[in-house]
């Protein structure tokens, strides 16, 4: 077991996670942002660690972890967001450890891809809520309608994707994202203590290139295997 945990790769994830948790922490200081809004932070760097590696443990932790960051977005003015954490992301989550656990391989799940016809009623129904949820925000006032519309939705539709491991739920968070990184370059206009949340979304979109990989080799092992 302690062989597993100190190799050099986990050395490696270890620091890089180490680094990002100093740098929001100076961020946070020089730009005064409240504890309140840093603490989330600190816990999705595990999440985003777990995620790479494409451990159903990642869930269970961001669920709880969800309650936290409802509270930020409601402070900042995202709506959207706010709302997608306390009704769609914690219970989500929570239901994601489960099923996985229930299909369980090792400490990840067995992964599968959608059919043809499932792309496109997925493709349809996102293009439909995306012009629904863009005029509720626009009538409502909610700051940065595009970009929050854009990555509650793709939120949305990657955790629901990730719950029945379709293995496409890695494409989707790869655009996902680099939305989140706009996103968040776009708040720092109002907010520019929102940095410390940039500083993790670019850590995130580094774990999210890793887990891209991790599962698609962890689905072609399991096709040999089965």
């Amino acid at each position: 077991m302690k062989q597993e945990i100190f190799t050099r790769q986990n050395l490696s994830r270890f620091c890089m996670i180490g680094v990002t948790a100093v740098i929001i922490t100076v961020t946070g200081i020089l730009f005064r942002q409240s504890v309140l809004h840093i603490l989330p932070l600190y816990v999705s760097l595990i999440v985003g660690m777990l995620q790479s590696r494409a451990n159903r443990y990642a869930y269970l932790l961001g669920g709880l972890n969800s309650i936290l960051y409802m509270l930020v977005y409601l402070y900042l003015g995202l709506f959207a967001s706010a709302a997608y954490c306390l009704l769609f992301s914690f219970p989500m989550q929570i239901a994601t450890f489960i099923k996985w656990g229930h299909n369980r391989r090792g400490h990840s799940t067995v992964f599968r891809r959608m059919s043809g016809k499932l792309r496109i009623l997925i493709s349809a129904g996102f293009l439909a809520a995306f012009v629904i949820l863009y005029f509720v925000l626009k009538a409502t006032g909610a700051s940065h309608q595009l970009l929050d519309n854009l990555s509650s939705l793709l939120g949305t539709l990657t955790a629901v994707l990730t719950m029945l491991a379709f293995i496409e739920y890695t494409w989707i968070m790869l655009p996902s994202g680099l939305i989140s990184i706009a996103l968040n370059i776009a708040t720092m206009t109002t907010h520019p203590e929102q940095i410390t949340y940039l500083v993790y979304s670019i850590y995130s979109f580094i774990c999210i290139v890793q887990q891209f990989f991790r599962v698609r080799k962890l689905y072609a092992e399991q096709n040999i295997l089965n």
